[in-house]
């Protein structure tokens, strides 16, 4: 093997190890802290390579302030009092040497970058127009915070690769190779998930079912720890696999989990059984619900609904495999994968407008993905029924009945019932224009093949 061939394959090995690594973490952190590793990791790597100046990156991370900045300029007066310190700080930085004379020359085109609605990736003022994304994110730091997780999710992406920013959507199916007898798998769970259609997803898969007894499934609660510990024993002798749901709720008999988990261990579990637990995070950060040693040992699943619109989207059509569209075959393949588009877009703006808090919704409502999937259902036993399309009868299903079960407040199931007006509708197999972003032209069904 050459020199240069071995490097590759060097480098090669090293990305995909990286990345693995990384997708492994991932898969088991919460959504807010996902873009804090992979951006940990970009800039560790890029230290390594000598892309990035370690006192840079430690002025990012801390944020350079200066200790007695001079007085404000009137001209700079639109940056506000408690963060000039912190532009004076910049200048501890070689790249920006004299900031603050440069600004007062160039105030006006200063202030119109200060006031943009995405200075992360507008035009800088002459002075500075030529920095990198890096600086850029120094000059954010210090002026606009606000926009820094969008510049260094730019940053991440450019140097690693947007798989490091946008995961693909969680797949129980591959995840299972991973799982063993000695390794638990501990789900996370957050408002709208429920991991327990999943986990039988991959049990009937290995003829595990709860009908014959070779699947149990428990909500943890009080009167069931001596059922559970049963469960458990019976499980790792006979090979079957046994879910405790909501163990936050019994955080004492976790202790006697751990101690009994060992004991299957030792004794020669089964090579078929199978240990999974769900948990709720605990309310604040230094509050223990887990035992230590099942946390290091579990494999270890967060799947949380994004916050994103676009990664939203996507993991709401995951929950649709090849056998939804198999399906569709025999009645109206167009209409079903046209409204199952909207259906995915109308779940996934609704979930999303709960980061606005109460902007978004009046009260918090639990939509799930449940209500997904059988709204999944529901449209196609309407459109293998009907020779039209209802589309009158899908909406009230899904904005009274289904996800409007949710929902209290009048003003709720209005903006609900919106969505679905403009969404569930028969524009919806033409041109429909389904965002505003200037100079988006919907494509032309008679240019384009539908798929």
């Amino acid at each position: 093997m050459s020199p240069k061939t071995l490097a590759a394959r060097v480098e090669a090995l090293t990305e995909s190890i990286t990345f693995q690594g990384f997708n492994y973490c991932r898969r088991g952190t919460f959504e807010d802290h996902k873009l804090i590793i992979s951006t940990m990791l970009c800039f560790k790597i890029l230290i390594r390579q000598g892309k990035c100046v370690e006192s840079e990156y430690n002025a990012l991370i801390k944020k350079e302030i200066a200790a007695d900045p001079p007085h404000q300029a009137e001209s700079l007066k639109f940056i506000p009092e408690a963060m000039w310190p912190a532009v004076k700080g910049l200048e501890n930085v070689k790249v920006f040497d004299n900031l603050v004379s440069k600004m007062e020359s160039e105030h006006l085109m200063w202030r119109k970058w200060y006031q943009d609605e995405k200075p992360e990736s507008c035009d800088l003022p002459k002075s500075l127009s030529n920095i990198s994304l890096f600086h850029r994110c120094l000059l954010l730091r210090a002026m606009r915070p606000d926009r820094l997780t969008n510049a260094l999710r730019q940053f991440v992406g450019d140097n690693m690769g947007i798989e490091y920013i946008e995961a693909k959507p969680f797949d129980i199916v591959a995840t299972k190779v991973e799982m063993n007898p000695q390794t638990p798998t501990f789900f996370v769970l957050f408002p709208g998930v429920d991991p327990t259609p999943e986990v039988e997803l991959i049990g009937k898969q290995s003829n595990k079912i709860a009908s014959d007894g070779s699947f149990t499934n428990i909500s943890m609660g009080q009167g069931q720890e001596k059922y559970a510990i049963k469960a458990l024993k019976d499980a790792g002798k006979a090979g079957h696999w046994v879910m405790f749901q909501n163990v936050h709720l019994m955080t004492d008999w976790m202790k006697d989990f751990e101690f009994n988990y060992e004991v299957v261990l030792e004794e020669g579990a089964h090579p078929e059984f199978r240990c999974f637990i769900s948990s709720e995070p605990p309310p604040l950060p230094h509050m223990d619900i887990i035992p230590e040693a099942i946390l290091q040992s579990s494999l270890k699943i967060a799947n949380e609904a994004p916050k994103d619109l676009k990664s939203n989207i996507r993991r709401a059509f995951s929950k649709f495999d090849d056998k939804h569209f198999e399906r569709a075959k025999t009645h109206k393949e167009l209409d079903f994968k046209a409204l199952l588009f909207g259906l995915c877009m109308f779940h996934s703006l609704i979930l999303g407008r709960t980061k606005f808090g109460s902007q978004g919704w009046s009260r918090k409502y639990n939509f799930n993905d449940g209500d997904l999937r059988i709204c999944g259902e529901i449209l196609h036993n309407y459109l293998a029924t009907y020779e039209k399309v209802p589309y009158t009868d899908l909406r009230y299903l899904y904005g009274e009945v289904m996800y409007g079960g949710h929902i209290t407040d009048n003003w709720d199931r209005r903006t609900n019932n919106t969505y679905l007006i403009k969404l569930i509708n028969p524009q919806i197999m033409e041109q429909m224009q389904l965002t505003m972003t200037v100079g988006f032209k919907s494509p032309n069904p008679a240019k384009t093949n539908r798929t």
